[in-house]
């Protein structure tokens, strides 16, 4: 239970502390004009959908932490379970679920230092709060083609710190050798960031 409300606690600190910090104007103007909304806009309109987007950026900052964090802890404990299942590995699912979440404390403390960074500044971008934490090869490879940086972005130092714990605390709750689940593990983040970090990422900016 502490780990996770540690988790909830810092992803929450952050999403909240850069929606007050954030200065939405400059993101939401660009954003109509790649849309083309912003021909004809009056000012008041303009800055309702600035104050909209900003209240927007704070509920969905607490709501990551206290809602899509144990849910995410939650869906890789299932994962967990099925892939224990298939490798005939049966384990107690709340030593899954424990495993789970015991892996995200590197995520944690990622949303901690990314809090007391964004504390230091007065105001702050979507662009530049990414770089914030330059935690991954992308942030540190400069020249990098946009598919490339994608790819090098998945190379992150929390995540693959989150993934060596995943593979230890399944190799406890398990029995399995630790290198054999460690390499399940890494082929889990693989798929992952496949997926979610170069496949959906890419399919988006084409369209």
């Amino acid at each position: 239970m502490w780990p996770l409300l540690i988790l909830a606690l810092c992803v929450s600190a952050s999403g909240t502390l850069f929606s007050l910090r954030w200065d939405a104007a400059p993101d939401v103007i660009r954003q109509l004009q790649g849309s083309g909304e912003l021909m004809g806009l009056s000012e008041a309109d303009l800055t309702d959908k600035i104050q909209t987007e900003s209240r927007k950026a704070l509920v969905g900052g607490i709501a990551k932490g206290v809602i899509v964090m144990p849910l995410m802890a939650l869906l890789l404990a299932c994962i967990l379970w099925v892939a224990s299942w298939l490798f005939d590995r049966p384990a107690p699912f709340e030593q899954l679920l424990s495993a789970a979440v015991l892996a995200l404390l590197p995520i944690a403390l990622y949303h901690l230092i990314l809090t007391l960074c964004v504390a230091a500044q007065h105001s702050i971008t979507v662009a530049r709060v990414m770089n914030l934490v330059p935690s991954n090869l992308g942030a540190v490879l400069q020249g990098l083609s946009p598919k490339l940086q994608r790819v090098a972005s998945t190379v992150d130092f929390f995540n693959l710190w989150s993934t060596g714990l995943l593979g230890l605390g399944f190799s406890a709750a398990t029995g399995m050798s630790r290198g054999r689940a460690l390499l399940l593990a890494f082929a889990l983040y693989a798929m992952y960031a496949g997926i979610f970090l170069i496949g959906l990422p890419a399919q988006a900016g084409a369209q």
